[in-house]
């Protein structure tokens, strides 16, 4: 796979020190092959939902970090509909990571978590027909975890994520190139599972919107009957 087929996903890995990042620091986006909006804020256990823009679920996200001092994620998911699956985005969030989550997502499907954290490290959680199949941060692809952890290893050596570890002088050449370019063959690994693209785009228009079970739901002052 050449850099260039990560074009599609520059968006969400801007340059070291920029502010382009439209999700911010911290952020989970979940893919989800064959799903409706509904059916997935179901399996995040939303006992409701309401249509919001981006900016909307980025002041209701704000509004709960602030009241529980950023310790429970963001509060709140919103799902968008895109060909034949759809994307989940977690603002300040991580809920789609958690194995008791992931498991309900993806009863019967294919699944894609990926976790962006400024202040840890980012992560790629794949489960399938309830089971989580193999995760794994993208600057350390050779320690993963999981119940099959090299279900994905022809993808991953495709997709740039080496599974052996090399010399001293190969490791910093690949720790520069996957700290430059790991969230972007994350993205694009999770495209070609779930056959849903995560762009821009998809947060120009309304997101269905709902609270994440298991928080403090006395914070969650948005959410609409």
């Amino acid at each position: 796979m050449t850099i260039d087929a990560l074009t599609p996903f520059r968006w969400l890995q801007p340059p070291y020190g920029g502010r382009g990042n439209l999700l911010g620091e911290i952020y989970c986006v979940t893919l989800l092959r064959g799903l409706d909006p509904a059916e997935v804020l179901r399996r995040f256990g939303a006992r409701t939902s309401t249509e919001m823009s981006f900016a909307e679920l980025g002041l209701a996200v704000s509004d709960f970090t602030v009241a529980t001092d950023g310790g429970d994620g963001g509060g709140y998911v919103g799902v968008v509909a895109t060909g034949d699956g759809c994307a989940a985005v977690e603002p300040c969030g991580w809920s789609g990571t958690n194995n008791p989550t992931l498991a309900r997502l993806s009863v019967g499907t294919d699944v894609v978590s990926v976790l962006r954290h400024n202040y840890a490290c980012d992560y790629f959680h794949y489960a399938a027909d309830g089971m989580v199949i193999t995760a794994f941060d993208p600057t350390f692809p050779e320690w993963r975890s999981g119940a099959d952890t090299d279900r994905l290893a022809d993808l991953m050596r495709e997709f740039g994520l080496p599974l052996e570890e090399g010399s001293d002088e190969e490791w910093d050449q690949q720790d520069n190139d996957l700290f430059e370019h790991g969230l972007a063959r994350m993205f694009a690994m999770a495209a070609r599972l779930t056959g849903v693209t995560f762009t821009a785009d998809l947060l120009n228009g309304s997101l269905l919107v709902g609270a994440i079970a298991d928080l403090p739901q006395e914070h969650l002052q948005r959410e609409t009957p």
